[in-house]
């Protein structure tokens, strides 16, 4: 917005606008006394009629015809006037002088004379400002900017015009010794025009008032017009007065003269001869000095033609000066002459609607140079302010103002007028706003007064241009107003409320006070404005509108209001005046009264005649006349009782009603007389009121009489019957009254107010204010009732849908306790309020628990919960709320922080920082502060000790144990969880741990295991800390594993599939495929039980590893070697039981590619399986003499012993215990032990031994058969395979040595007694081929075969050596093979055949008779084809005591696993089959052998 412009008008704030409904506009005086109480605070106020509401322009264009005012703007406005009227009084009297007035320029602007003469005077005069040097103190309150000098021009020119002029008003240029003035001009100032405003005049402003506007009734009218009157008289010309000074003077009544005293020069009285004339020799003689000499120098004064020489003058005059000249004497009268009052002139030319528009709008465009309708209204109304405000320009508009209707016809339609209304339109003729009717209506109480007044209950019609105005005044008897605009451009309007009106009188008075001198009732002639801005700055309340056609404009009683016309527009407008003005009314005669100042209307004669009517009267009317004539009566009363006192004593009754208002006014108030007057008989026709007796006359009162109109008995009788008709409506409303106004403890309740209203209605009282009060006071207090009864109820929305917000309708505190006040103020009792109370109460309480609570540091957070739980159970706004709410998240946060420090082990540096995160969202607060500090502290010595753990976790090298545990020690105050220095601790107790690990491992020389030892290593290797030992550790892991390496060179195969364990130790796997059902399992010596499962290398392995010395370890692998002869036993009877006959002659599979027996076939020495020659990889030709092995049991290099031993020696040296160093020892003690068997064999075996031996020796290899093929002849040589490198043969070979060789081929080193034993088993061999005759039978099937064997000597030989074996197995305790007995299915066989068991794995006994050993010849080696019956059920006997003999398809049987191998049925011994299947069985004398 941009600021005004010094000195630019700023609008004054806008007045209501109302816009009734078409209900509201039908009553108008119901309306307006419904706006009354916000309206008459501004004074006026604007009414835009319903849309459609649009009265047809009655008034006749052509015939319509006015004499318009002439307006100088500049003149209108009373500051800018006391200027001209100075400037002209100045111009004046240098015009007199013979000299003409220029205005001089200041810094590019007209000097302000004015200002200037007033600002000296204020400051003591010319010569105290000149002492005291005050001029630049003058300069700047004339506005002037300082530092320019300015003050040396003031006084130059105040010196120059002004200093003259003081001098002469105070008398001085009346002295001899005073020079006559002069003036000189500068060419660049301005001339000025005396605007010369008394001669202008031709309509007197003090008749622009009562007079012109007095009631009609008895006055003579002109042509039937009603017309204003021009009184006064001319004053007489004056031909000898040669300038215009006026051509009127002031009117012949006294006018208050402000006494001028005047220093009259020294002169010599004259005597005059002729009264009023002069002799012609005194014309002729110089009245200083006397003389008539010297007549070319004897000035003649054009005002009184006394005759004075120039060069008597003071000073004297070179020259005679042209023109006109006034002796001193005539010039202090013709400059001491009072003002004469201001009017506005008439306009010499008439004009017609038609015409005065056409000169309107034509001025308008030329001056704003624009179109009429495009000029804005804000232009308008600046231009005009500055206009009236400058002397520089002089604009003159002229305005048709208060042409009476009654000449020229009403702009709104009428019924009898000329203007035939539309059918459609006819409403408009009896509307109320129809400004002919409005005054005359019920409601308004000039319906009352008989005599028709133009202006007030006849409109007055207005025709308006632009800048045309209306100046600042009050309606007549301070009545309503109202005006409407029928068409044309808007009306600016400005007023000032009613009771603001001797304010602005005030301020008038205070800035204009010369006009105020010579018009003391200026303000009421309406030819003075003033800016607005000028008195809002003085603190008068001004309001504006801008009135647009069809719009009204009302003004309130008293209210003072001012114009301008924007443009051509005709308005209407008349004065009405409702019940609530009659008091005004007569306040406003009591004023005129001390003013002077005409009556309109007799303000007592209204009130009688309304009187006169109180039956008829309305009870609302009735009870303001009632108030009013008590106020008559009794004034009326007290004045005549002291003119009686005065001797008034002879009276007379007059009809005053009979009589004009002229001939029955006040000579003294010139109030119009009705109820009483005093007359004289020396004074005819002039009347007095009682209230200036003292100044009517001076004959004594007794002369006096007093005329009345009634009767003080008649005035009380009128007033009674007033009173009766108002009595109704008295009593109801002194009830209503009484009720409204009663105490607290005396209120009624709500139910009597509203039967006070049923029975105003039922009495159809009028609506007055009282009514409409008790209405409101209902309405209210019901609407009270019912929120205060929602407010209980819990009815209110306070809630939003969504919840937690808070209505726009929720109470707050301050509005609650307001409520609850006003509750208990209104005028009746509300059940309800007792109830509101207590609740604001508790509300109350609820403040101040929070207040205690909010006190307190840190609340506990229940309470803080538990007053919030209250404060929302309370139906009304509470700020509380938020601020419990937001203390109780501030203290939730620092209860978590207290409860997470009080638990370190789960306060981690996350949850630190989301505490920290949700403390930074709460508002600041001391506890939260102090709590964030302590957190944010703590925060951060976790972060830093959190990342010097994992420096020192991560450093290399590695810190020793010792920083760590004094890091520690540190770290252990600090009450939080920390991830990394909890690692760090738990890596120095493992350290400690490990090494105290270490250092047990080396106590009492012990030595460790390999796996301990990794383990140890591998351990330290995780933990970050420095250890000591663990180099040594890995040192040593190093050599061990270095070891490893050259063991597993020297032993293994290129290519093995077996580890250096496998080939190390004894096999644990080398027994076949076993059936699901129960395997045996061996017994070992003394009846022990093997606790340990030794079924693979991992179980040999972690048993050696988990051994605490060597001797448990060489136990362990002499488990596995037994197991390991005893399932290589196992292995070989089955491969050699391959090749016996079967009954269904199936061909086996054998060799690594599981297929029948075909072509040449190798047969290995340990596992005694066959092998196709070409599924060999690197066969070697057998005659080198080594056995030769499948390559699954050749398993290593089998080095020579010498290569072996120092790798042994060389563990030793390490000192470290590992699976294959245990494997490695007892593999060379279990070669040890089995050369020194070797070397107990029996003679026998011996000689065989020595003769092999010999034949080495002799011939250095034995020569062997190629192949078997040699000892079958053509026919036997024509079958399926052969044997191309036959093992040593089992006939013949005792247990002993056969389990010799089979342990030496197990020995994983080359040793020379193996070759001999080798050698001497295949020289058996061929010693033996001359005996043997194998032969292999080839049967007709493809699959059926013989396996080439050694045969038994003759029959006696054989049975012999049949003998021999059992004897051999008998002496040493062997067992025989055990084997279960299938069922037989064949043909023939009786279905209750035994089911026998199966065959269960051979057990070995260990204490066997080493010095007796025979050979084992396999009984089964030949097939018997003779096998009987008798023979299979010799075993299906059981060995039970009792036998139960079981029957039937299928019978189970059970092997005893003690010492004697028996067979029992399962039923005999109370065993199922699922333990036969799974556990052991012990027979009942094998277990008593067993304990004893």
């Amino acid at each position: 917005m941009t600021q005004p412009r010094p000195n630019e008008f700023i609008p004054p704030p806008e007045c209501p606008v109302f816009e009734p409904s078409w209900e509201e506009f039908a009553d108008p005086f119901a309306f307006i006394n419904k706006i009354r109480p916000i309206a008459e605070n501004t004074g006026i106020c604007k009414i835009r009629p319903p849309q459609g509401w649009q009265p047809p322009f009655a008034c006749d264009v052509d015939s319509l015809h006015f004499t318009p005012r002439i307006q100088r703007l500049n003149e209108l406005e009373a500051q800018t006037r006391v200027k001209l009227n100075f400037l002209d009084q100045i111009a004046k009297f240098w015009e007199l002088q013979g000299c003409t007035l220029k205005i001089p320029h200041v810094e590019r602007k007209i000097l302000d004379l004015h200002q200037l003469y007033k600002l000296v005077n204020e400051e003591g005069g010319f010569e105290v400002v000149c002492r005291e040097r005050r001029w630049t103190q003058i300069s700047l309150k004339m506005g002037f900017a300082p530092g320019k000098a300015i003050g040396s021009h003031l006084r130059a020119h105040y010196e120059r015009i002004l200093y003259p002029y003081y001098l002469f008003q105070t008398g001085a240029n009346l002295l001899p010794n005073t020079q006559k003035p002069t003036l000189t001009n500068d060419t660049k100032d301005k001339e000025y025009k005396p605007h010369d405003l008394p001669q202008r005049q031709s309509v007197q402003p003090v008749e622009m008032c009562s007079i012109a506007r007095r009631a009609k009734r008895m006055r003579t009218e002109v042509k039937g017009r009603c017309v204003k009157t021009e009184q006064g008289e001319q004053c007489e010309n004056r031909p000898n007065l040669r300038r215009r000074m006026g051509s009127y003077v002031a009117k012949p009544e006294p006018v208050n003269m402000i006494p001028v005293q005047i220093k009259q020069e020294p002169a010599e009285p004259k005597d005059l001869t002729v009264e009023g004339e002069k002799s012609k020799v005194e014309q002729y003689m110089c009245l200083v000095c006397g003389g008539g000499g010297d007549e070319d120098r004897l000035l003649l004064c054009d005002g009184c033609d006394d005759s004075y020489h120039t060069f008597c003058l003071i000073p004297p005059l070179h020259d005679v000066p042209k023109g006109d000249w006034r002796c001193p004497k005539c010039l202090a009268q013709e400059c001491r002459k009072p003002q004469v009052a201001f009017g506005f002139e008439q306009a010499s030319r008439d004009y017609t609607l038609r015409s005065f528009g056409d000169m309107a709008d034509s001025f308008k465009s030329d001056y704003f140079n624009m179109p009429v309708h495009m000029v804005p209204t804000e232009l308008v109304e600046k231009e005009f302010w500055r206009l009236v405000s400058t002397i520089e320009e002089d604009v003159t508009v002229e305005y048709g103002a208060d042409i009476a209707s009654k000449e020229f016809g009403s702009g709104f339609p009428v019924k009898n007028g000329m203007f035939k209304v539309a059918p459609e339109e006819e409403h408009y003729l009896s509307s109320g706003w129809n400004l002919n009717n409005m005054p005359v209506l019920e409601p308004s109480v000039l319906t009352h007064i008989t005599a028709d007044i133009c202006g007030m209950k006849l409109p007055w019609l207005y025709v308006g241009m632009c800048f045309s105005s209306f100046c600042w005044h009050i309606e007549d008897h301070w009545s309503y107003s109202i005006n409407y605009l029928h068409w044309g451009e808007p009306k600016t309007w400005y007023g000032a409320p009613g009771y603001a009106a001797e304010q602005l009188e005030d301020v008038m008075r205070k800035l204009a006070p010369e006009l105020f001198e010579s018009q003391p009732d200026l303000l009421h002639q309406l030819v003075t404005i003033m800016n607005p801005n000028i008195l809002m700055a003085h603190g008068v309340p001004v309001y504006r509108t801008n009135q647009c056609a069809g719009e009204f404009v009302i003004t309130f009683p008293r209210a003072y209001h001012s114009g301008f016309n924007q443009g051509f527009n005709f308005a209407e407008a008349v004065n009405f005046c409702t019940v609530d003005w009659m008091p005004l009314g007569r306040k406003c005669v009591d004023h005129y009264r001390s003013l002077n100042r005409y009556c309109v209307f007799s303000h007592d004669e209204m009130v009688c005649n309304i009187a006169a009517k109180a039956e008829s009267l309305d009870l609302d009317l009735a009870s303001a006349v009632q108030k009013d004539m008590t106020s008559m009566i009794q004034g009326e009363k007290d004045v005549r009782e002291k003119a009686y006192k005065m001797g008034v004593w002879h009276s007379l009754q007059v009809d005053y009603d009979m009589l004009p208002d002229e001939d029955r006014q006040c000579s003294k108030c010139r109030t119009t007389c009705y109820l009483s007057a005093i007359s004289c008989p020396c004074s005819p026709g002039q009347l007095v009121c009682l209230h200036h007796i003292r100044d009517f006359c001076s004959c004594p009162a007794n002369n006096y009489t007093l005329n009345y109109k009634f009767t003080l008995a008649e005035l009380n009788q009128m007033f009674k019957a007033v009173m009766v008709r108002a009595e109704s409506y008295t009593e109801w409303a002194s009830h209503v009254n009484k009720i409204l106004n009663a105490s607290e403890d005396n209120k009624s309740d709500l139910e009597e107010l509203r039967s006070l209203i049923a029975e105003s209605e039922r009495k159809m009282l009028p609506d007055t204010d009282l009514l409409l009060h008790l209405r409101q006071v209902v309405q209210e207090a019901e609407k009270s009732a019912a929120m205060a009864q929602q407010l209980l109820n819990g009815k209110r929305q306070t809630r939003y849908r969504s919840g937690g917000g808070k209505s726009q309708n929720q109470l707050t505190v301050e509005e609650l306790r307001s409520f609850v006040k006003q509750l208990y103020h209104l005028p009746c009792t509300i059940r309800q309020a007792p109830f509101l109370k207590a609740l604001l109460s508790r509300v109350e309480q609820f403040q101040q628990n929070s207040a205690d609570l909010l006190a307190q540091d840190v609340p506990s957070s229940a309470a803080l919960q538990d007053l919030l739980d209250e404060g929302s159970g309370l139906d009304v706004e509470l700020p509380e709320l938020a601020v419990l709410r937001e203390r109780l998240e501030q203290v939730r946060w620092v209860e978590a922080v207290q409860q997470a420090s009080d638990q370190p082990a789960s306060l981690s540096l996350d949850c630190m920082r989301r505490l920290i995160d949700q403390g930074v969202g709460l508002a600041p607060h001391a506890c939260v502060e102090r709590t964030m500090a302590r957190l944010q502290e703590l925060l951060t010595v976790c972060e830093h000790w959190e990342e010097k753990a994992q420096h020192l976790l991560e450093a290399r090298p590695r810190h020793g144990i010792e920083n760590l545990e004094t890091a520690l020690q540190e770290v252990s105050s600090i009450p939080a969880y920390l991830p990394n220095c909890l690692l760090l601790k738990d890596s120095v107790s493992r350290a400690k741990e490990w090494i105290q690990e270490a250092d047990v491992l080396q106590i009492g020389g012990r030595i460790p295991v390999l796996s301990t030892l990794s383990d140890l290593v591998s351990r330290a290797r995780s933990i970050p800390v420095l250890l000591e030992p663990l180099v040594r550790l890995e040192s040593l892991v190093s050599e061990v594993q270095a070891w490893k390496e050259s063991a597993a060179k020297t032993f293994l195969l290129k290519n093995s599939p077996f580890s250096l364990l496998e080939v190390l130790c004894p096999r644990c796997e080398t027994e076949p495929q076993k059936s699901k059902s129960k395997r045996t399992k061996d017994i070992l010596p003394y009846g022990k039980k093997n606790s340990v499962k030794l079924e693979c290398v991992s179980d040999v392995e972690r048993a050696l590893s988990e051994s605490k010395d060597s001797a448990s370890a060489m136990a362990t692998l002499d488990e596995v070697r037994l197991k390991e002869l005893e399932n290589l036993s196992i292995l070989r009877t089955s491969n050699e039981a391959k090749f016996h006959p079967t009954s269904n002659c199936s061909a086996p599979t054998v060799c690594l590619c599981h297929t029948v027996p075909a072509g040449p076939m190798l047969q290995c020495e340990l596992c005694r399986d066959i092998y196709h020659s070409g599924c060999v990889p690197g066969f070697m030709d057998p005659q080198t003499g080594q056995p030769w092995l499948c390559p699954l049991c050749r398993r290593s290099e089998k080095p020579p012993l010498d290569k072996v031993l120092p790798l042994l020696a060389s563990l030793q040296r390490i000192r470290v215990r590992l699976p294959e160093g245990d494997a490695l020892r007892y593999m060379i003690e279990r070669t040890v032990r089995w050369q020194h068997r070797v070397q107990q064999v029996s003679p026998s075996t011996q000689h065989l031994w020595a003769l092999a031996k010999r034949t080495m020796e002799s011939s250095g290899k034995v020569r062997y058969i190629s192949g078997m093929a040699s000892f079958f002849n053509e026919e036997e040589s024509s079958g399926s395979f052969y044997l191309q490198h036959p093992g040593v043969p089992l006939s013949g070979l005792s247990v002993e040595l056969e389990e010799l060789m089979v342990e030496g081929l197990l020995l994983q080193v080359t040793l020379p007694e193996m070759q001999q034993l080798y050698h001497s088993l295949r020289y058996r061999l061929c010693s033996s081929q001359t005996n043997w005759h194998p032969s292999l039978q080839s049967s007709e099937h493809d699959h059926q075969y013989h396996i080439a064997q050694d045969r038994s000597p003759p029959h006696q030989n054989g049975q012999d050596t049949s003998h021999e074996f059992k004897k051999e197995c008998g002496s040493h305790g062997d067992k025989q093979t055990k084997r279960r007995l299938e069922k037989e299915n064949s043909e023939g066989r009786s279905k209750d055949t035994v089911k026998k068991p199966k065959k269960k794995k051979p057990k070995r006994n260990k204490d066997k008779n080493r010095d007796g050993k025979t050979n084992l010849s396999s009984s089964s080696g030949h097939s018997d084809q003779s096998y009987s019956e008798d023979s299979e059920e010799d075993w299906a006997l059981c060995s039970a005591e009792h036998c139960q003999q079981p029957e039937g398809n299928e019978v189970n049987w059970v092997q005893c696993d003690g010492s004697c191998n028996q067979w029992f049925h399962q039923i005999c011994v109370g065993v199922s089959a699922e333990q036969a299947e799974k556990e052991d069985y012990i027979c009942a004398s094998c277990a008593i052998n067993d304990l004893t």
